[in-house]
């Protein structure tokens, strides 16, 4: 099964689970007249919209590059988690406007043993997919899966914080305790949301990954021969679970095409084998010119005009650069 499909069978199945853990709230919620459970349950409406979105997104996501979308349809992933950061933004403002009302209105409950055995399922539950789905995610480079472990990742946080205000309830007779721990996990929730917002807006404006950036260049450093004199103009754009990498490749100006293109494989083959295959190189190669002869450490070359002088370690700034290397760069 392919990154794409994988992502997409994940997706459904979380979907698919939100709607059954959504009934098993509401249920909890009409046997002990819960506001708390009742808050929780609303948040967890949220699951269930974002989780058929999400299935959405990954659904065209994974559809093939076309005539009108030659980089394919990757970036619906993040309008997907755009929405989901929304909607996790919108949830936690909504349990802290229900605490504030439970804490002005206080309602009885009953039965709260039985729905903390409920609750406390769906919160196992909640958790162990969130953190699935955030592994599969970062496996296959999918925001819209992360965003989703997230989510339910902070849907646990919240259950959590609803099950000690029942249980405090339940051993203290005290009813507002529970409103004022919803609102410290709806918190949590709303700093959540935020945060995928961010970095969603962040890969719909084409923001670099200056992590990866910096992950990349260490790895090809190490990897780097001495036909590679200089690597510059480095950039990579997230496209969904594909990485696009655009780069210039100095190398000796007297390879002929089929040595330079060579060279180029070999870069390539360098990046795929640590970052997996759905990657995309455009790769560029530069001739070398009469500077480039001091940092040059190809010692059998037959056309050096410069003794060498000492090493250039790539890093962050001189591979982004749109210029060759040189003792001054």
């Amino acid at each position: 099964m392919n990154q794409a499909k994988q992502n997409l069978r994940v997706q459904q199945v979380i979907a698919l689970l939100s709607v059954v853990l959504l009934a098993v709230k509401f249920f909890a919620w009409i046997i002990t007249g819960s506001v708390a459970i009742l808050t929780d349950a609303l948040e967890s409406i949220v699951n269930v919209v974002a989780g058929f979105f999400g299935v959405y997104s990954l659904y065209l996501s994974a559809k093939p590059k076309d005539l009108e979308h030659p980089y394919g349809h990757g970036k619906i992933e993040f309008i997907s988690a755009a929405f989901e950061g929304a909607l996790i933004s919108f949830a936690g403002l909504l349990v802290i406007y229900k605490a504030i009302l439970s804490l002005s209105q206080p309602h009885a409950v009953s039965k709260l043993d039985l729905g903390i055995y409920l609750v406390a399922i769906t919160a196992l539950i909640n958790l162990f997919a969130g953190l699935y789905c955030i592994r599969i995610g970062k496996k296959n480079n999918s925001l819209a899966l992360i965003a989703g472990g997230k989510h339910l990742r902070s849907d646990t946080y919240t259950t959590v914080g609803i099950i000690l205000g029942l249980l405090l309830i339940y051993f203290t007779g005290i009813q507002w305790l529970d409103s004022v721990v919803a609102m410290i996990f709806a918190l949590i929730i709303l700093y959540t949301g935020i945060r995928i917002i961010r970095s969603s807006v962040a890969g719909i404006m084409d923001e670099a990954d200056l992590n990866l950036l910096r992950e990349m260049i260490t790895m090809l450093n190490s990897k780097r021969n001495p036909n590679w004199i200089d690597l510059h103009n480095m950039r990579i754009i997230k496209y969904g679970p594909m990485l696009h990498i655009d780069c210039h490749l100095t190398v000796p100006w007297y390879f002929n095409v089929v040595e330079a293109h060579q060279e180029i494989e070999n870069l390539s083959e360098e990046v795929k084998k640590h970052y997996g295959r759905s990657i995309e190189l455009f790769i560029h190669s530069d001739a070398c010119v009469d500077f480039s002869c001091p940092i040059c450490e190809k010692m059998d070359c037959p056309v050096r005009k410069h003794p060498f002088v000492k090493k250039i370690d790539w890093n962050l700034e001189n591979v982004s650069a749109n210029h060759k290397h040189s003792l001054n760069s």
